[in-house]
């Protein structure tokens, strides 16, 4: 700060701290940690640090720099929040994808849908043979264009539950050992 009357940071606190609880609870936070509270003393000790008078009124400077880094606290938890979401659904379909094979003395894993390659157009013109239409409509949006069963269920213009039944029905189809040999998808014994 470039005008000659220097504070201390404690001063500046005892001064601003309202602006701080404000803008929390503005921002509808729930700080129970006071984490938020604790980056909003930042922001206003960096704002304190880089005010520059001829730019306008303090009080404003600090207003702003207190939002603004809030706002960015919350982004960045919300990131957070959503890459730990993402990487745990990730991981739960890596090792536990539901796709065994029943034995007398243990479960084995069966080949899944990313054992199939997209290339193997054969198999995709037998399997789309012999599913039916709705069945192929979940094969091809669901597993070929990984679409959500929200979104399929707006692009074909039915129900969440329409497009579950067609998943489940197409499933069991797949599970069915007579059915891959029909489709020409062979699985090795595992036993």
């Amino acid at each position: 700060m470039s005008n000659g009357n220097k504070f201390t940071f404690e001063e500046i606190v005892n001064q601003n701290e309202k602006r701080i609880h404000y803008y929390i609870y503005q921002l509808k936070i729930r700080d129970n940690n006071e984490d938020f509270y604790s980056e909003g003393l930042f922001a206003l000790w960096n704002a304190y640090e880089t005010y520059e008078p001829n730019k306008g009124p303090m009080g404003t400077y600090f207003n702003f720099t207190i939002k603004n880094r809030l706002i960015d606290q919350i982004r960045k938890e919300v990131q957070a929040q959503e890459k730990l979401k993402h990487y745990t659904l990730k991981n739960k379909f890596q090792f536990n994808d539901g796709n065994y094979l029943s034995g007398l003395a243990s479960n084995k894993p069966i080949l899944g849908s990313k054992d199939i390659t997209l290339g193997n157009d054969e198999l995709w013109d037998q399997l789309e043979t012999n599913l039916t239409n709705k069945q192929w409509k979940w094969v091809n949006y669901y597993i070929l264009n990984d679409m959500s069963v929200k979104e399929i269920a707006e692009k074909e213009g039915v129900t969440v539950e329409a497009v579950k039944s067609w998943g489940k029905e197409t499933r069991k189809k797949l599970r069915d050992p007579d059915f891959r040999e029909k489709i020409g998808w062979i699985i090795d014994d595992y036993s």
